[in-house]
This record gives C-alpha cells, structure tokens and sequence, in this order.
C-alpha cells in the first residue's frame, strides 16, 4: 500500500475511533467506562424507592452515629444505603428536644436538637407547590420542597454531596413551643387561628411570618453535618454581583474559565470539576443563588464541594436560566461520569426517577408537574452544550476521566 493511502486510511481510522468513543459515551454500553458506570446507574434505580416508616433493626447504632460514619472527604453518603430509609425516618418522626432560632443567614429557619442530641434544620412551607416565583431566578423565600427534590436529585445523579433531607409535619403547639429558646418564642404569633413565627435572620419581618394549618406547620428537615468535619466557605468563582448594572467578570468575559483554572483550589485536582456538576445540578434546579460554597476544611482542594442551602430552586419551572452554566460552557469540560449519567436519564427518565425517589417522603408530592418537566427540559439543555463543546473542542479534550475516591480516615 502506498504511503499516500495508508496515511489515508490511518486517518479514517482516528476518525471513526473518535466517533465511538462518542458514541460510547453517548449513552452506549460498550465502553469500559459506560459499563461501569451503568452499573452504578442500575444499582441507583434498584435503591432509588425508600420504605416508609423505616427502623434500624441490625445495629444498637443510633441513626444519626450510623449517617455521621457514612460522611467522607469526597461523599456524605455511600452509593449503597440500606439503612438510609431509617435514617429519613428518624428526620421525620424524632422528638424535637430544643428549638432555636436558625443560625446566620438571610432566610426564616429554625435549629432544632432531635431525641439523641442531633443538631437539624428546619425551614418551613412558604409556598404552594404550584405556585411560581416571579422575577429574578433567585427570588422569594426560600422553598422547602426544593431542598427535599435537591437531595434526591443528589441521589439520582450519583453525586452524593448533599446532606440528608426529608419532609416533616411539625405541630408548632406540642413539639416547638415546650422546647423552644425565649429567642424564638418571642417571634411566634397568631394569623387568625393559624400559629405563625418569623424566627431571626437578615431578611425576618415580623410581617412576614411563616404560618402553619393550625397548629401543624409542613416544612423540610436538614441533617447537620458531623462536627468531626467543619465546613470551610469559599466565595463561588461563578457567583453573581446582586446589583443592577454591574456584572460579575464572568457575565462579559468568555475566556474568564482560562483565569480561574490559574487560581488554587482550581488549578489542580478535582474542584474545578465539581463546581462544573454543580453548575449541571443548579441548572436543573433553577437554583442561581449559589454565590458561596462550603467544603471540609483543611481540605487542600481535595475535598469535595458540599451542595448545601438548595431551598432557591423550583421557583419558576418556565425559566431555564442557562446563564448557572457558565462553568461548563466556557470550561467545555465535565466528568465522563457525569455525562454517561445524565444520558442514563434521558427520555423522561429523569422526573420518573425523581417521582419514585419522593414517593416515601411525608410532603409528597414534592414537585408539582410542571417541574418534573422542567427537569427533563433542562436535561436536554445541558446535554446539548455538551455536545456543542465536544463539536468545537473534541471528545478527548471535553469529557474528562475523574473518578478520585479518597479513603475514609
């Protein structure tokens, strides 16, 4: 063969080993990475429904002794669970032992202690669920149903990176108010025969309260973080200005992504990486209120990016607000896991897995319909941009293979 024809040929053959591997990686089974990753995938569906009224039978472990070993520099949770049913029971059913105003913060919430001294947080219903958040995308009150669909999206997406959430029925007259500070108590009032309270934060009016059916208040309950791993807050290289007429660096500068890939944590290690799945799971959600972020400290980049305070989401399902990611449109880069996984739940697969995932929960239906639809939607936006990057830029030099894992100490 002569030399013109087998460079010829040799080129053919580049071509078509890049369009496997985006095919491969498109959904298909055939690669290494895509079946293993299928793998994970089906081992999520196969845990994804949680059994109602759960109980820890096996251990003389406590549910929160079992949740806090659970936590690790790169997961909160492990991929196999069994014992995560109880654990969300205990969130919903666990006697309040003190409440307390909610710590710092811009939004209504309250820091209660459950029967064995653990510390979560409660936010209450401000909304109906098919009520939709005018304006900016991080507009209104802060929705507890929103934190309950992040976790379990959290779930579905194999990041596991959000702390545990369930649904709750409180009655503000028996549970709260016996236990509760001289702090709180002082916010609590009547609307008419409804029992309300405004708690302490930067935007609390006494104007404002949140208000339960009578008594009985529906609101999200948030486990706390193990205090063996304090938490470090990084301002969010993504993050908005929140004044009209001055943007952020990023809002005009399309090579901004060069800049921060030169800055520590971001220069090396999985960070940068993690800011990008955050910026695919706020996208999902509607949440363009991630101006900060927190990580365990003393961390060296190394740990991962921890998805708290998700409650500014599912506010408007008609508003796709594309502008959550620009740090995977002007990165161009992202996981091969990440990617193999959101094209596992293309199709609708997406909101019927969040439907099964809810369906446990004391506050289901969690989200109304036209936000399952809205993740399905934006599914597809982010899937495309993917693409687009891999049209201009390659496979190989989008789809990134991170699959650190860092033993417990």
């Amino acid at each position: 063969m002569k030399l013109k024809q087998r460079v010829v040929v040799l080129c053919a053959v580049l071509f078509l080993l890049g369009l496997a591997k985006v095919f491969l990686l498109d959904g298909g089974e055939g690669s290494a990475a895509s079946r293993r990753d299928l793998r994970a995938f089906r081992k999520m569906e196969a845990s994804l429904a949680l059994a109602k009224g759960a109980r820890l039978t096996h251990t003389l472990q406590s549910p929160w002794e079992v949740a806090a070993q659970w936590v690790g520099p790169r997961e909160v949770y492990p991929d196999e669970t069994p014992e995560l049913a109880a654990v969300l029971n205990a969130l919903a059913t666990a006697r309040v032992e003190r409440a307390d105003v909610g710590y710092k913060g811009t939004q209504l919430k309250a820091l209660l202690v459950l029967d064995g001294g653990q510390k979560v947080v409660f936010k209450p219903k401000r909304y109906t669920r098919d009520y939709v958040v005018e304006g900016e995308p991080y507009a209104g009150y802060d929705r507890h149903n929103a934190e309950i669909a992040a976790f379990h999206l959290d779930r579905i997406l194999g990041f596991r990176r959000a702390p545990l959430v369930m649904g709750r029925f409180m009655n503000l007259r028996t549970e709260i108010k016996p236990v509760a500070t001289d702090q709180l108590l002082s916010t609590f009032l009547m609307h008419g025969n409804n029992t309300c309270f405004y708690g302490k934060c930067y935007y609390c009016r006494e104007t404002e309260p949140a208000c339960a059916e009578g008594d009985v208040m529906e609101g999200s309950v948030t486990l706390w973080l193990p205090d063996v791993w304090p938490l470090q807050k990084h301002r969010h290289p993504w993050g908005r200005t929140y004044r009209e007429g001055k943007l952020a660096r990023w809002e005009y500068d399309e090579s901004y992504c060069e800049a921060v890939k030169k800055m520590p944590p971001y220069d090396a290690g999985p960070r940068l990486l993690d800011v990008i799945d955050t910026a695919i799971f706020d996208y999902l959600i509607g949440n363009a209120d991630r101006h900060h972020y927190e990580s365990f400290q003393d961390d060296g980049g190394a740990s991962m990016l921890i998805l708290l305070d998700n409650a500014k989401s599912f506010g408007n399902p008609a508003l796709d607000e594309r502008s959550i990611l620009a740090p995977l449109y002007q990165c161009c880069m992202v996981r091969v896991s990440t990617w193999n996984r959101l094209n596992l739940l293309k199709g609708g697969a997406l909101s019927s897995a969040m439907r099964q995932a809810t369906a446990h929960d004391p506050a289901f239906p969690v989200l109304a319909g036209p936000h399952l639809a809205a993740l399905d939607r934006r599914l597809n936006g982010v899937l495309a941009t993917v693409r687009q990057c891999m049209e201009t830029q390659g496979a190989d030099n989008t789809l990134i293979e991170d699959r650190m894992n860092l033993p417990h100490p």
